[in-house]
């Protein structure tokens, strides 16, 4: 997919290498009961997630529906409860206990702290089922300053109208409802909520796929604007590659609730070495004549997560798989150049 000039654009802001938000060890398992087509048992929707993202930079998350992406993206902006591990901001623990004796339930977040909650916001795939349809746009970006802020009606709307211009919106769309935008412009809505708060970490849960290309590139512009003027780290979840590849600073490879590679955007794009990563990437069309692309097509589906494969989860539909791979789960090491982190017994050849 080709974008206009602006997203390549270098980022300006000169930022701290010090982590706004880390994840550690983050796990996040369900309990499944018994029913009529499936058996009782654990759900391991994420098993095992770290990373550290500073101010100004993006880390892309990747991989097929079922994954462990949006898991994540709720862990994340704290929808949700991890079952084990950390989530820190500022190396703070977000969450009331550091430890649980049930897996399933797990930590608890501080829910009395506002002050967390508001520096971490989401941007969900859909904006027409994000934004309720009964409420009039001013009413919707008022309503997290109401709950969370002492500001008077007049700095509430004031606040609002400013972060509508920021985005790209008119005045006049403050009277006006949901259905009465584009999808792109309901995104914009979308974004300027997140934004209304002042958060420091964005979580962006496919925020451009249900939009039309031409579409796509004006919010991924106004999303790299936002991210220099305001410091943002962005968490963005997305299977669209060609995307990732042009927006992120890392890149990290899920594939059943594990990572199994993470990277600079750049070495990842130019030099895969994961199985299921190459396999990835061959699947993304592209019109750069200049691009050569290591083929690699996956055969079956995604395992299910509720009975995944003994060993490596991968080794099913991998062609490099052998007896090692099917007995023993790789961990996710630092390779030996210190490129990037990877999970496999037998990485792929660079070129």
């Amino acid at each position: 997919m080709q974008l206009p000039a602006r997203v390549y654009e270098v980022k300006e802001l000169v930022v701290s290498n010090q982590p706004i938000i880390s994840a550690v060890d983050l796990k996040r398992y369900y309990s499944v009961s018994k029913g009529l087509l499936r058996k009782a048992g654990v759900v391991k929707a994420l098993d095992g997630v770290s990373f550290e993202l500073a101010a100004g930079k993006t880390l892309a998350v990747v991989g097929e529906s079922g994954c462990g992406k949006s898991t994540l993206a709720r862990l994340v902006a704290m929808i949700e409860h991890a079952s084990a591990g950390e989530l820190l901001l500022d190396g703070k623990s977000v969450y009331s206990n550091k430890s649980a004796s049930n897996k399933i339930g797990g930590n608890k977040i501080k829910l009395n702290s506002r002050e967390t909650r508001q520096a971490v916001q989401v941007v969900f795939q859909d904006p027409y089922a994000s934004l309720n349809p009964r409420h009039k746009i001013g009413t919707i970006l008022e309503e997290p300053l109401a709950l969370n802020s002492k500001m008077s009606a007049e700095q509430r709307r004031s606040r609002a109208e400013s972060m509508m211009q920021r985005v790209g919106l008119r005045p006049e769309h403050y009277e006006r409802y949901p259905h009465m935008f584009s999808g792109g412009q309901r995104q914009r809505i979308a974004i300027a909520r997140a934004m209304i708060l002042n958060p420091r970490v964005l979580v962006l849960d496919e925020p451009v796929s249900a939009l039309d290309l031409s579409i796509q590139a004006q919010v991924l512009n106004l999303l790299a604007e936002l991210q220099r003027e305001f410091g943002l780290a962005y968490i963005f979840i997305s299977h669209d590659l060609s995307v990732v590849r042009h927006i992120a600073d890392y890149v990290m490879v899920m594939y059943l609730g594990k990572v199994v590679e993470a990277a600079s955007v750049k070495v990842l794009f130019s030099e895969p070495r994961h199985p299921y990563t190459v396999a990835l990437l061959s699947a993304t069309p592209t019109t750069d004549s200049r691009v050569r692309k290591k083929r690699l097509t996956l055969k079956g589906e995604l395992p299910s997560p509720l009975d995944p494969p003994d060993g490596c989860a991968f080794n099913p539909r991998c062609p490099n798989a052998s007896k090692e791979c099917r007995k023993e789960q790789p961990a996710l090491k630092q390779a030996e150049d210190n490129s990037r982190q990877l999970a496999c017994f037998h990485p792929m050849a660079t070129q």
